[in-house]
């Protein structure tokens, strides 16, 4: 039985559920920031994905990029599968600007988390899933 990783559990919220991934948002204002994670168990790379889930990861890592393209236009978009702190696989999927205080840096440790406010955090979850609807075709 699929259980989300304590620590992905506590820094993201669920924003929507898409037929292999979990979509996450995670609690970073200073990044429009998703975290895909494969509804499946003991995984942690991508190689243990069965073919078709592997198909199915592809197919909605570029799903949520077009949505991040479409609702953010952002500069570019980096995607990375680390798990060096959470060993469940995960893909990170994050909007960049030359603008953002990281650039042209990772995003990891060099800005302090910015957690959204219940707002913001509404506000990305409602353009997420209005920019999804708009890309499911």
């Amino acid at each position: 039985m699929f259980r989300l990783d304590d620590r992905l559990a506590a820094d993201t919220a669920l924003v929507d559920l898409w037929d292999l991934c979990e979509v996450r948002l995670m609690d970073d204002a200073n990044y429009p920031w998703f975290v895909l994670v494969p509804q499946r168990t003991d995984l942690r790379e991508i190689h243990d994905l069965a073919p078709a889930d592997r198909l199915q990861l592809m197919d909605e890592i570029v799903r949520a990029t077009r949505i991040l393209e479409q609702a953010w236009r952002p500069d570019k978009i980096n995607v990375a599968a680390l798990g060096n702190q959470v060993t469940q696989l995960h893909i990170h999927v994050i909007a960049r600007y030359m603008t953002d205080g990281a650039w042209p840096r990772p995003v990891w440790g060099f800005l302090p988390a910015l957690p959204y406010t219940k707002p913001q955090r509404l506000d990305v979850t409602s353009r997420f899933r209005e920019t999804r609807s708009l890309t499911a075709a």
